[in-house]
């Protein structure tokens, strides 16, 4: 029981220093971005709009990425780039900040440029990432409908020993007398050979020609009776 709730505790302070930790690092790239912004030359009364704008992108993001049950979908991986993208955006801007701040960078049309171009960026990644997602959502799940060749059930390889002339051949007589027997007592023909044994046309016509011996030996037999 004594270990449970110093389990406990020691969870609450954990939980402390991580609020804590939370809302120093929220204030703080607050600050810089907000006077990257102004620096860039946003209004003021605008300029607290791009840090608001990098952490609703940086929160959206993480949500998709760590919300399903596996990071393998074309939205999760699209969620998890952009949230590192954001998170990475958020660290560079905070940098070039302090680095303005410090004199060591001066503001030059690049930065205005990529500054300037935070806002539309970020609303079209948005959307595509949502428009990722609500199709992932419409297919049950899944990031795309499977094609009819993944749907259908792979045929495995056909093991089977090869078959000998012999087998082919007592094969061939079975299927010649069901042949005579619905045909008026007409030889099996080639093509009827060649789709009951399911041997190709060359194979069939060699097999053919030897029944035909066959059949005239017989005949020449009983003749010289």
């Amino acid at each position: 029981m004594g270990r449970h709730v110093d389990t406990a505790q020691r969870d609450g302070w954990v939980m402390a220093g991580m609020a804590i930790a939370a809302a120093s690092a929220a204030i703080a790239s607050f600050a810089g971005l907000r006077g990257l912004a102004e620096v860039a030359g946003w209004p003021d009364r605008l300029a607290w709009l791009l840090p608001i704008t990098i952490d609703a992108y940086a929160m959206t993001s993480a949500r998709v990425w760590l919300a399903g049950p596996s990071n393998v979908g074309r939205a999760q991986r699209f969620a998890r780039a952009n949230a590192i993208g954001a998170i990475s955006t958020s660290i560079v801007g905070n940098a070039g900040y302090h680095l303005v701040a410090a004199g060591l960078l001066t503001i030059s049309w690049p930065i205005v440029v990529l500054v300037g171009a935070v806002p539309a960026a970020v609303l079209g990644l948005t959307a595509h990432l949502h428009a990722l997602r609500a199709v992932r959502a419409a297919q049950g799940g899944r990031d795309r409908p499977e094609s009819r060749t993944e749907s259908r059930p792979r045929r495995r390889p056909d093991r089977r020993k090869p078959r000998t002339d012999d087998v082919l051949i007592k094969a061939a007589r079975e299927a010649d007398v069901r042949y005579r027997a619905t045909h008026d007592g007409r030889p099996i023909t080639r093509d009827a050979l060649r789709s009951t044994l399911h041997i190709a046309g060359p194979k069939a016509t060699e097999i053919r020609r030897r029944l035909a011996a066959e059949t005239t030996d017989r005949k020449e037999a009983q003749t010289n009776r």
